[in-house]
């Protein structure tokens, strides 16, 4: 079996639902406290045992590309002006093996990872969605699904259970437990009715797949949306798949409120400010709470 070495992050979107922030910069580089919310997604697949990432980009995404190339008169400047930690920081980011390639038309995530081609050749490969961020230092995300492809083989999903009332937000995954939080994929249901949904395991933001997926998604029409759908090609897949629901918290950087709460725990997190930002949340809770009562 081969060694999953290398990740794609798409990030081509046009991140509608955060207008008007997103109008000029790429939602991807939108901040959590002091940090784009892709260097998260990154750090996680190099921390996974990642070796090669490819971020498949668009128009008006040149941000990315920036973050994580060399800035010369920068570092000068923090060269300068001693400040030697920002420095160290400044030059690993350039020194991520990430390559970049432009989806040139919004065609959907299945055409997304089609543009990764060439890039991952006959491997193993993973995907972190560029709109989820996962919480969990001591156990990456990506590597809980590498994991358990070391283990098994086939196709692993990154799974989360969500609440009953909220099934008909996500794809659904059909199948028999293997375990607590491993089950093998029978079929995937998009956005069921909660008396229809077959559990309530939902897809969320990862995946561990074979290079097999290329040539089915070169054959999947388009779908809903008028895109091509990830999730049709893998209904296809002739091998093994499984969903694992994966441990860590997950945020939809992509929606407000996700955003607004991985700003918030990331911030109580920060060795930086988190102490600081913890006593403004109590006294601002305080000031509240006494609004109220009077």
């Amino acid at each position: 079996m081969k060694t999953v070495r290398k990740a794609v992050i798409p990030a081509a979107g046009f991140g509608t639902r955060f207008l008007p922030a997103t109008k000029a910069q790429p939602k991807e580089m939108l901040p959590i406290v002091d940090t784009p919310a892709i260097q998260y997604i990154v750090e996680e697949a190099l921390a996974s045992g990642i070796e090669e990432i490819l971020i498949i980009t668009g128009r008006n995404k040149r941000a990315i590309e920036d973050h994580f190339d060399t800035s010369v008169e920068l570092e000068q400047l923090l060269q300068q002006q001693g400040k030697q930690q920002q420095l160290n920081m400044v030059r690993s980011l350039a020194n991520i093996r990430v390559h970049f390639i432009r989806q040139k038309a919004p065609r959907g995530l299945g055409d997304a990872v089609l543009c990764a081609k060439a890039f991952i050749g006959n491997e193993p490969f993973a995907v972190l969605l560029g709109d989820d961020v996962v919480y969990n230092p001591e156990y990456p995300c990506l590597k809980q699904l590498i994991d358990c492809y070391n283990e098994r083989g086939g196709t692993i999903l990154g799974a989360q259970y969500v609440p009953q009332d909220k099934v008909s937000s996500y794809g659904i995954v059909a199948g028999k437990p293997i375990n607590s939080n491993l089950y093998e994929v029978e079929g995937l249901v998009e956005k069921p009715s909660r008396d229809l949904a077959p559990s309530n395991l939902a897809v969320l933001g990862r995946y561990v797949l074979e290079p097999e997926i290329f040539e089915l998604l070169e054959h999947t029409p388009q779908g809903a949306g008028n895109e091509i759908q990830l999730t049709d090609a893998l209904a296809r897949l002739s091998g093994k798949v499984y969903a694992l629901s994966y441990e860590g918290k997950r945020y939809d950087i992509g929606d407000r409120l996700g955003y607004l709460q991985a700003t918030v725990e990331y911030g109580l997190q920060s060795p930086l400010c988190g102490e600081d930002f913890k006593e403004y949340l109590l006294n601002l809770a305080n000031s509240l709470e006494q609004d109220k009562e009077n």
